[in-house]
């Protein structure tokens, strides 16, 4: 492993993401929810940043770059070449398939649109890490805002399928809200029970829910599970077809009140 990963939270419930490589002194941030904040905890922890990776256009994941600019005016900001026109001064653009050099780290962008149009993630593969912004949650996924259910369905999909033991940062601590309603759709799960009550310990001990991993995901998140029958009976969908099953999920999970 080449790189160090620090998360944090600010704002309210937006994580703020550094990853270092302790070779270069090279340093990114995901998204950019507080400039001064992320400028503090950097600088705290004697890192210079030099790098910004934002994963869609949502206020509170850019609202912070422009503080960052003035503190490190050197950095570099990286955005989707599909949200150029609403991600306001990139240095980057980049999509499906191009490579970030974070020092010695390589990060290589996917692109999982749904949440919004434009929506990137970015994985450093010889890390086993993988920044997810507001695709992904764990026991969750993020509201469709843009797009198609289907288009969201396929993203999330994109990810599963990556290695199992792919560690998981997403934007926001939304755990225990989220294992609050996956219960609901997946009552029979034993995994799912187990990581519910492990997160309410976690949480009641003022700790961070994540990282999580992709083979934690595929086995208690229910978005990832819609094909499986258990679900499905849960869902009162028996043998539909799993974006269908997905859409209804998420459709649930928009009007759901703990």
């Amino acid at each position: 492993m080449t790189i160090r990963i620090h998360q944090f939270l600010c704002l309210q419930d937006n994580f703020g993401l550094l990853v270092h490589d302790d070779h270069t002194g090279a340093t990114a941030c995901v998204d950019a929810p507080d400039g001064e904040a992320i400028a503090a905890e950097a600088e705290r922890l004697g890192w210079r940043l030099s790098h910004v990776l934002l994963t869609h256009h949502h206020l509170d994941h850019v609202e912070g770059v422009p503080p960052l600019r003035a503190t490190f005016p050197d950095i570099k900001v990286f955005g989707a070449r599909k949200d150029a026109h609403r991600l306001e001064g990139l240095d980057e653009m980049v999509g499906e398939g191009d490579t970030i050099e974070i020092g010695a780290a390589c990060a290589r962008v996917l692109e999982t649109p749904g949440h919004t149009t434009g929506h990137l993630a970015y994985y450093l593969l010889e890390d086993d890490a993988l920044f997810v912004g507001d695709t992904l949650f764990s026991l969750g996924c993020g509201r469709v805002f843009e797009g198609t259910m289907e288009t969201m369905y396929n993203s999330l999909e994109t990810l599963a399928n990556l290695p199992d033991e792919t560690r998981i940062y997403c934007g926001h601590e939304y755990t225990q809200s989220n294992a609050r309603f996956a219960v609901t759709v997946d009552p029979e799960n034993t995994a799912l029970m187990e990581r519910a009550r492990e997160v309410d310990a976690l949480r009641a001990a003022g700790k961070f829910t994540v990282p999580t991993t992709i083979m934690l995901e595929r086995a208690t998140n229910p978005f990832l599970r819609c094909e499986d029958p258990l679900v499905q009976r849960a869902m009162g969908m028996v043998d539909r077809d799993p974006v269908e099953v997905f859409a209804r999920m998420r459709e649930r999970k928009n009007a759901f009140r703990a």
